[in-house]
C-alpha cells in the first residue's frame, strides 16, 4: 500500500466520518449513553481499519462504516419516537439519594459506591450527603442533585427583589471585524443603528474586533490589538 493509497483511505473516511456525525445529531456528545459511547468507538475502529487495513476493501469497509452510522441514527429515531424504547435502550433515571436517605441498593444495582457517588456530588460543589434532599443519577451517567431547602440559594423571588426582563439575549455583533448582519436581523436591529453605537463609543468598524449587544441593550467591544 503507497502513501497516496493510505492518504486518499485518510481524507475519505474523515469526510464520511464527518457526514455521519451531522447526520446522528448532537446527541451522540452532548448526551453520551452508554450506547453511544459503543457505537461510536466502533464506528471510529472501523474507520481505522478501512485507513490501515490491505485485507479490508475499500468499498466494503465504507459500506459497513455507514451502515454502523445508518443503524445508529435508526435506533436514535425509534427512541425519539417510542418511550419504551427509549426505556429499554438507554435505561431510565435512578434515584439514589431519597429524603435525605441513601438508597445502597439502588447504588449497587447502578454500579456505585459511595466512593463513586460522594465525587459525583463533589463535582456539584457539595461536599456533604447531608444536604442532598433528592440525588438522580440519569442515564448519561450524570448526576441530579436537589439540595434541601436549608442548602438552596435564595432567588430574586425569595428576597422580594425587583426584577428586570432583559431586552436582549447577549449576542455577537461584531465577529473577526466584520459585521454579522443575521444576528442584526434576528434581533430587528439595522447596521446604521450599529454604525451611531460606534460612532458614539468614538470607534470604527476597522478598529473593533469584537462586539456584543448585552441583556439591557448596551453594546460591549474589544478593538483590534494595536501593537
Amino acid at each position: 500500500m503507497n502513501y497516496l493509497e493510505v492518504l486518499g483511505k485518510v481524507i475519505i473516511s474523515f469526510a464520511v466520518l464527518l457526514l455521519m456525525t451531522r447526520i446522528m445529531g448532537k446527541k451522540q456528545v452532548g448526551q453520551l449513553t452508554f450506547f453511544n459511547y459503543i457505537t461510536g468507538i466502533s464506528i471510529g475502529a472501523i474507520a481505522a481499519a478501512i485507513t490501515i487495513d490491505r485485507s479490508i476493501d475499500m468499498a466494503e469497509g465504507f459500506v459497513g462504516l455507514i451502515g454502523w452510522a445508518l443503524l445508529t441514527h435508526l435506533v436514535a429515531f425509534i427512541n425519539l419516537k417510542s418511550r419504551k424504547a427509549r426505556v429499554i435502550l438507554d435505561g431510565q433515571p435512578t434515584i439514589v439519594i431519597k429524603k435525605g436517605q441513601i438508597l445502597d441498593r439502588s447504588l449497587a444495582d447502578s454500579g456505585l459506591n459511595m466512593d463513586d457517588l460522594s465525587m459525583l456530588l463533589r463535582e456539584k460543589d457539595i461536599f456533604s450527603t447531608k444536604d442532598v434532599d433528592y440525588a438522580i443519577l440519569e442515564p448519561d451517567g450524570k448526576l441530579s442533585v436537589l439540595k434541601k431547602v436549608s442548602q438552596q440559594n435564595p432567588t430574586k423571588k425569595d428576597l422580594q427583589l425587583k426584577t428586570v426582563k432583559p431586552l436582549y439575549m447577549p449576542t455577537e455583533i461584531i465577529v473577526d471585524g466584520k459585521v454579522v448582519s443575521k444576528n442584526l436581523t434576528e434581533l430587528n436591529l439595522s447596521e446604521k443603528w450599529l454604525q451611531t453605537q460606534m460612532e458614539q463609543s468614538g470607534l470604527s468598524l476597522d478598529q473593533i474586533f469584537y462586539a456584543e449587544i448585552q441583556s439591557d441593550g448596551t453594546l460591549f467591544f474589544d478593538k483590534m490589538d494595536d501593537k
